[in-house]
């Protein structure tokens, strides 16, 4: 359970401003107050990361980047369905940075690492397939929806789709990397 804790926090902290957002867009349906405090979010947690002096990982960088310049551009034009397509952009873009093989390590306890770096590598690449999915579905429904409704089945599936993925990953990764322990294919390393 502990190694399913270490996996979660992070995928909850990356997605912390986009949650942020989409539950004050839920509660006062403000596009534009939503995109700024969303904004302040995103900021004030790399900010923390740096006064802690924490390492700041290439996709934390890439998702504040997305988050200010999209945020920023959605509150001068002030049109909802730049936000709303926005998010296609930023699947996009966050796709491709998952294309890089080892991108998920920092997400991974030592352990999986370990025992399982060919399944985490697969992995990797069905999360990015996950994200072209993800933005092609946004795009489509950005077009055809009105932005509460929008907000409302891209909070479910923004939510869904990751958690039934981590869900999928913990449990494949788990069952093969004990399967390879009991077997004697993998030692583990002492601690």
């Amino acid at each position: 359970m502990k190694n399913l804790f270490h996996s979660a926090r992070y995928l909850l902290m990356d997605m912390a401003s986009t949650f942020f957002f989409l539950g004050v867009m839920a509660v006062t349906h403000d596009v534009m107050l939503a995109v700024a405090l969303g904004m302040a979010v995103g900021v004030g947690q790399i900010i923390l990361q740096k006064i802690r002096a924490k390492p700041i990982d290439a996709m934390q960088w890439l998702s504040l980047f997305l988050v200010v310049a999209g945020g920023t551009a959605t509150l001068l034009t002030r049109d909802p369905r730049f936000v709303m397509v926005k998010a296609t952009v930023i699947y996009g873009i966050v796709g491709i940075v998952m294309c890089k093989p080892g991108w998920m390590n920092r997400y991974l306890p030592p352990v999986a690492l370990q025992v399982a770096p060919d399944i985490a590598l697969v992995f990797g690449f069905i999360w990015a397939g996950l994200m072209f999915a993800s933005g092609a579905l946004n795009l489509v429904l950005a077009l055809t929806l009105k932005p509460m409704e929008w907000a409302a089945f891209m909070s479910a599936w923004a939510v869904g789709s990751k958690l039934g993925l981590f869900l999928i990953q913990f449990a494949t990764m788990r069952i093969i990397g004990s399967a390879r322990v009991r077997r004697g294919e993998v030692t583990l390393a002492a601690a």
